[in-house]
């Protein structure tokens, strides 16, 4: 019998709890989880009633969390508080699941199970789908802890006595539909995502010579479209480049070296998307340090593999 699985979250976050319900593809298809949420409801139903008994009815709650879940007096105080009771009384199991940065480790859910590995949110992975990835398997795992089995194809399936109509027309959860992003969004993105690779150096920056006494930084913004970083190691310049915004083939572009001319790069970019969000991709003029450079990069997972490319010289890769 499929275990069943109770979403609460807030719906700014809708978009990443559908992300999420795409990874749990699996366990549906196993017939391991039924996934509910107040996306469900049917017209008429009684909110707080139709929400409460699915919370009460649930083998698996999945909190999940970030600051305006947290903000939320229904998510936090009714749905968590609730979730949390279930818990303790060894009803259902509390998963919670980190999607934003904020201050989760300063409520009562740092005491329990959280999602992904280290409670690093969703959105500072570099590839967000490995992130769900990590996230289902751990629901799997609670869910084979339950007791649950796949129902695999073509086994055979034991037949349950027919059962009155029910008064609402039970239908699928997964209402997701393909995306569109114009001009507009495409660039908002590249922008945003420079201004955050260009904070994410400041404190890279700032936290390396702070750990490492024979090491100095610089640190400079040329304008709004450009700055560039330096790394000194016992007063010698180990590794320095330059990154911009724009330029020869737009996106945004890494450079060794400071001050380096603007039709200059040796990694570059893009802004590409699929059918439900934008991404940049690097254009593999040079392999991630550590992986593939095929990758769909979040802001933080394109800042940390250009960060690559210039701390690459002090660890001897």
């Amino acid at each position: 019998m499929a275990a069943r699985v109770f979403m609460s979250y807030s719906h700014k976050d809708e978009e990443l709890r559908d992300q999420l319900e795409v990874q749990l593809a699996m366990l549906k298809r196993q017939g391991l989880v039924d996934v509910w949420h107040d996306r469900r409801l049917s017209a008429g139903d009684h909110l707080d009633g139709s929400i409460g008994r699915e919370l009460d009815e649930a083998d698996v709650i999945l909190l999940l969390v970030s600051p305006d879940f947290l903000a939320s007096d229904y998510c936090y105080n009714i749905e968590k508080a609730g979730a949390l009771d279930r818990h303790k009384d060894g009803d259902a199991r509390l998963i919670s699941v980190i999607l934003r940065p904020c201050e989760w480790h300063h409520t009562e859910l740092a005491d329990y199970l959280v999602t992904p590995t280290d409670g690093k949110p969703i959105t500072r992975w570099a590839d967000r789908d490995e992130a769900f990835l990590d996230v289902a398997r751990q629901i799997r795992r609670a869910i084979e802890e339950l007791g649950a089995r796949p129902r695999w194809e073509g086994q055979q399936e034991v037949l349950e006595p027919a059962r009155a109509a029910p008064k609402v027309l039970p239908r699928s959860s997964n209402m997701r539909l393909q995306k569109t992003f114009t001009d507009a969004d495409a660039d908002r993105f590249l922008v945003d995502g420079f201004e955050f690779v260009e904070r994410f150096f400041r404190g890279s920056l700032e936290e390396l010579a702070k750990r490492n006494p024979d090491v100095e930084t610089r640190h400079r913004v040329l304008d709004a479209t450009a700055f560039t970083s330096t790394i000194y190691r016992h007063g010698d310049k180990v590794a320095a480049c330059t990154v911009r915004l724009g330029g020869m083939f737009g996106g945004i572009n890494y450079a060794d070296g400071e001050d380096v001319r603007a039709n200059t790069c040796n990694e570059s970019l893009s802004v590409e998307h699929d059918d439900q969000k934008l991404f940049f991709r690097s254009m593999g003029m040079r392999q991630w340090a550590s992986g593939e450079s095929e990758e769909a990069l979040s802001e933080e997972g394109a800042a940390e593999y250009l960060w690559s490319l210039l701390i690459q010289p002090l660890q001897g890769n």
